[in-house]
């Protein structure tokens, strides 16, 4: 691990001494009512102004639209492959705000064409392209297309206040919309975003339910719904079926019916410094504590920027069953767990360092779990996210070590106007002794952005995952499935 580190901190040394500077412009797409960032969160530059009557609020409101493609292929090393699509987009209203008060909905479609997808007996096969529609929905033969009514929320503001009641997007540490296919992941319950305070941010929420992407209806916040339905078929797609779900946290043992509750704060009033806290708790079950700091060093025309984050997981459950592991209570699952696994009790640490002049950054991260449980967190918030997470990867099992270099350029005015590229290689060193784990392995992971003219943005990405073949399974014999696959993804997007 050592000398992979050394390896990677030597490459991005070199790059960063060819590179030249450049204003990072091609990274995000602009347009005079919204602006889709990296991440593609959508922030709107152009909203509503207020008004004195109820009848005002809805004329002098505002539409905003988006066309969107996506396509998917998953290219295995040892398995069929798959590929799936969504086409379609989104349709948001805001009302102008009266006396502070306003109201926001969205509509979201993603349909598919039949000639690249899988088929219907083949739906749990699907890998990345599976939030482009309900797995549930195909399961039961009410077929591929999904439309659901993504965002629906009340709003008041006050001064740099904001509190926002209905279904909602709200981006924590753990908790992100993570819209990255066709629809976002939601919550339903209340919000609120305090900036009051000089160069602070402040976020508290409790949330009753929480909506995948995949999903028409919410479900539970953090349940794995193993029950059947009245008609036979299995819930295990209509609960919280998220990638990074825990299954030992069932509905039989947690119930459905838990809450979410979040908050986050982060400033800037020290110069040179960001520092985030967050407390994110599922009350009888879990809680979670986070600490993350980032300090700005300006050198010259550089900036190196080092910064660490800090997790706890602390148990709140007291189970008497296996809840250590992600993938389920069975014995075998915990094979080379250590400690007490009916216990959810775990951490993480990470740290990493950026070096950014003009259209250039270099990161290099890493992070190490705790050798005791999985860390849980199916909101689409990613534990090791900036750190050292690649693209569909989960790399928070316990005793997992990943480091990572992130290569980042923006070409726009210099060289191709409109082009960014952005690239990571991981490596991800999982526990061998514990069989239900996957395999070590490395990760390619290459974005490529194009913005066509102001509104539009193309984009291409491409995952190569190379898994050791060889691990042999400590505690059950046999060899550790091989997941090696390369991913292609390409997505367009038009806003108006």
């Amino acid at each position: 691990m050592k000398r992979n580190m050394i390896k990677l901190a030597a490459g991005a040394a070199a790059l960063l001494m060819v590179a030249t500077s450049a204003d990072a412009k091609s990274l995000v797409l602009k347009t005079d009512k919204v602006t889709l960032k990296p991440n593609m969160i959508v922030k709107y530059n152009k909203t509503p102004k207020a008004v004195d009557s109820i009848g005002e609020a809805f004329t002098e409101g505002m539409f905003y639209g988006r066309l969107r493609t996506n396509f998917f292929l998953w290219d295995w090393a040892n398995k069929s492959d798959n590929r799936n699509n969504g086409i379609g987009g989104m349709f948001m209203y805001k009302t102008a705000p009266v006396s502070g008060f306003s109201a926001t909905a969205a509509m979201y479609t993603s349909q598919s064409l039949s000639a690249y997808r899988m088929s219907e007996s083949d739906v749990g096969s699907s890998k990345s392209g599976k939030d482009t529609f309900s797995r549930d929905k195909v399961n039961k033969g009410a077929g591929y297309g999904l439309s659901v009514l993504g965002q629906a929320y009340l709003q008041y503001d006050l001064g740099k206040t904001s509190i926002v009641a209905g279904r909602q997007l709200f981006e924590t540490l753990l908790t992100k919309s993570n819209d990255t296919k066709m629809i976002p992941n939601t919550f339903d319950g209340i919000s609120a975003t305090i900036k009051d305070l000089p160069k602070t941010t402040i976020k508290l929420a409790y949330f009753a339910k929480q909506k995948l992407r995949d999903h028409e209806d919410s479900h539970d916040v953090l349940a794995y719904d193993n029950t059947t339905d009245a008609n036979g078929f299995a819930n295990k797609w209509k609960g919280n079926d998220d990638s990074a779900i825990n299954k030992s946290l069932n509905v039989d043992l947690i119930g459905n019916d838990n809450k979410l509750i979040v908050v986050g704060a982060g400033t800037k009033i020290i110069p040179n410094l960001k520092a985030m806290v967050h407390y994110t708790a599922v009350p009888g079950v879990l809680t979670n504590i986070s600490a993350d700091l980032h300090y700005t060093i300006p050198v010259g025309g550089v900036k190196i920027i080092p910064g660490m984050r800090y997790m706890k997981q602390m148990d709140n459950l007291g189970a008497s069953v296996n809840v250590a592991s992600l993938k389920g209570q069975a014995n075998s699952n915990v094979d080379g767990y250590k400690g007490d696994t009916t216990s959810l009790d775990s951490g993480l640490f990470a740290a990493r360092v950026d070096i950014k002049t003009g259209g250039f950054m270099a990161r290099l991260g890493y992070s190490k779990i705790e050798d005791a449980a999985d860390i849980v967190a199916p909101w689409r918030g990613f534990p090791t996210g900036g750190y050292t997470r690649a693209m569909a990867q989960y790399n928070w099992f316990a005793n997992t070590e990943t480091i990572m270099l992130r290569l980042q350029y923006d070409f726009d005015d210099k060289i191709l106007p409109g082009f960014s590229m952005m690239g990571r290689y991981a490596i991800q060193d999982f526990d061998d002794a514990k069989d239900a784990v996957a395999a070590d392995s490395t990760v390619i992971h290459v974005d490529l952005r194009q913005k066509i003219g102001e509104s539009s943005q193309l984009k291409f990405r491409l995952g190569i995952v190379t898994a050791d073949a060889n691990t042999v399974k400590v505690n059950q014999g046999g060899l550790k499935t091989d997941y090696s696959y390369n991913e292609y993804r390409v997505e367009y997007n038009y806003f108006f």
